[in-house]
């Protein structure tokens, strides 16, 4: 494993040499994060990353095939506009974790700040602890998996996501409705469940998602706009 120490290397070099890396049997280790911004981003190869210490903003962000563990915490936007690859954040995450986020895994093991997972395009987000509020919001496609509470308007204005929350919700946005949890959901959830390293049942949640209401304009609705 190779060491990258932020007290003796810039941020842009630290992050050029994880760009640079192609093998899959690459690790790396960033230490002395000190808070700083926007480290590990843009990564394209299955490399193995491990952050110790808390970060700033957009931790991870643009994330592709590469497994990014950060062994902190994380500020507003860690993991934002993940194509692929895995991201672990063995503590909190502020604001927008996972925004618009195309795909892979992100997982946080402790609790996610507001907007977790807006606007989401095919991301999968495991969330151990709670989320805040506005959280899925205009979320177009893929999975939020809560195991604690969730705040005020969940999954407001949602498209195609799925939402599944075990413990209790403030309130639902415009349009997110408590929805029939089938096999198939249970089967998906399990598995994103066992990835998360999650000590949960399936059983033990509810399913969120859109009733496709606000799809089209309808004057009847208007209020809900």
């Amino acid at each position: 494993m190779k060491t990258l120490d932020m007290s003796a290397m810039e941020l842009r070099e630290i992050n050029e040499t994880l760009q640079s890396a192609a093998g899959s049997n690459e690790a790396f280790e960033v230490t002395n994060t000190r808070g700083a911004h926007a480290i590990a981003v843009g990564l394209d190869a299955p490399i193995h990353v491990t952050v110790k210490g808390s970060t700033g903003y957009y931790c991870a962000g643009m994330n592709k095939q590469a497994t990014i563990h950060v062994k902190g915490s994380v500020g507003p936007g860690a993991a934002e506009n993940m194509m692929s690859g895995t991201v672990i954040v063995d503590g909190d995450a502020s604001q927008y974790a996972g925004a618009t986020g195309h795909g892979g895994l992100l997982v946080v093991k402790g609790n996610a700040s507001s907007r977790c997972g807006i606007s989401m395009k095919g991301i999968d987000i495991v969330v151990h602890g709670n989320i805040g509020h506005m959280s899925a919001f205009m979320a177009q496609k893929g999975n939020l998996v809560v195991l604690g509470d969730a705040g005020d308007a969940l999954g407001d204005s949602l498209y195609e996501a799925r939402l599944f929350v075990r413990g209790s919700v403030k309130s639902l946005g415009a349009d997110c409705v408590e929805k029939e949890m089938r096999p198939e959901h249970l089967k998906i959830l399990a598995d994103l469940l066992e990835k998360a390293g999650a000590d949960a049942k399936p059983e033990e949640f509810r399913r969120y998602g859109s009733a496709r209401k606000l799809y089209n304009f309808n004057i009847d609705h208007a209020g809900d706009y």
